[in-house]
């Protein structure tokens, strides 16, 4: 089976930690999420990064769409593949 590699787009650091810290009650989720800042391309402001969780899915479980809506929950959103 495939691994999975999702990856949620959050507005800032705080709001990042906290759907991180929500992803094992929501969705079970084992593997600790990585959070990643994503700076915006020419932006050298700290306030216009974006924060990434990427969750790893290893059994392909998790649904997409659920995610989805789960970033919206945050004002984020899951990164197309």
């Amino acid at each position: 089976m495939n691994e999975v590699r999702h990856v949620l787009v959050l507005p800032d650091r705080d709001t990042a930690e906290e759907v991180a810290g929500e992803l094992p009650d929501r969705f079970g989720v084992t593997e600790e999420p990585q959070l990643v800042r994503d700076a915006l391309a020419g932006e050298d402001d700290a306030e216009d990064a974006q924060w990434l969780v990427v969750v790893e899915d290893p059994s392909a479980r998790l649904a997409p769409a659920a995610l989805d809506a789960f970033a919206a929950e945050y004002e984020g959103w899951l990164e197309a593949p």
